[in-house]
């Protein structure tokens, strides 16, 4: 079986982060390992909730891990809350790297043209860097901006994402995927360029009309399992867009529509089965 390590916090309430990725992940037929940065009450959309640094058990963690000789097939992280869990991060991708390991960085910082609010430029720039460091990495349109220093614009055209893919891919990465890419009204899905060969790829779907907390850690959870069970880029990431839509879809017919997350638990048969179909082609 495939093993996939993400860190990344845990929210205990609020589906988003680990809460997301552990089931998701291992429900696509992956070992899904878990390194947490911080344990939270709820997610932060919430009011009042509590929080536990969990920075200085990093460290210790993988080097038992090392110890046993632990290895992985994909290395994912998501949010990561301080310059101190960056760096740490580039030494666990230089302990667990190897030619096979597969590093799926979502730069978990931004969005709708605004940092969140416990980070500013320095730290945009080192989730720069550390993106020079993946195979993939998969920033929405906000975050991309702000490590490529283009200006952040909610109308564009596809001149506009080839610029802004172009940049980033001179941090580093094999592959930039950026996400929440919109070229035409009712529409929203992926374009990425993979280096290799200097290819653009572009997948839309249709758009559902409303937002949720997590809905990212969704689309990064399943695109790296995908991935890793074999998909090709483009179908992991039409598997991944495809299942966020209708997870979000299936959410709001709801009548208790939660406010802080969507009902990934719902569709999850919808995922396995879509994924065997895909592997099977």
């Amino acid at each position: 079986m495939k093993k996939i390590l993400t860190i990344q916090d845990i929210s205990c309430l609020g589906k988003c982060s680990v809460t997301v990725a552990l089931p998701v992940i291992s429900a696509m037929g992956v070992e899904t390992v878990i390194l947490p940065t911080a344990v939270l009450s709820t997610h932060t959309m919430f009011k009042n909730f509590t929080v536990k640094d969990l920075t200085d058990q990093l460290l210790p963690i993988v080097e038992h891990w090392k110890s046993e000789g632990v290895t992985f097939d994909a290395i994912y992280t998501g949010y990561l809350g301080s310059a101190e869990e960056i760096e740490i991060t580039k030494k666990i991708f230089e302990m667990f790297k190897t030619d096979d390991t597969l590093i799926f960085i979502d730069p978990v910082m931004a969005d709708n043209g605004k940092l969140y609010p416990a980070f500013d430029m320095a730290y945009a720039k080192l989730n720069a860097g550390l993106c020079g460091s993946a195979d993939i990495i998969v920033p929405n349109i906000t975050e991309a901006a702000f490590m490529t220093d283009m200006e952040y614009k909610t109308e564009y055209d596809e001149a506009y994402v080839k610029e802004m893919l172009d940049r980033l891919a001179k941090l580093g990465s094999r592959v930039a995927v950026l996400t929440g890419v919109s070229l035409s009204e009712g529409k929203t899905g992926v374009y990425g360029l993979d280096t290799r060969t200097g290819e653009y790829f572009n997948y839309q779907n249709d758009r559902v009309d409303a937002a949720y907390h997590g809905t990212g850690d969704i689309f990064a959870s399943v695109a790296v399992g995908g991935l890793v069970r074999g998909l090709s880029m483009e179908k992991a990431f039409a598997l991944a867009a495809d299942y966020t839509a209708e997870t979000i879809a299936v959410t709001r017919t709801d009548p208790k529509e939660p406010w802080y997350g969507v009902n990934f638990e719902e569709t999850i048969p919808m995922l396995v089965s879509r994924l065997a179909v895909d592997l099977a082609v």
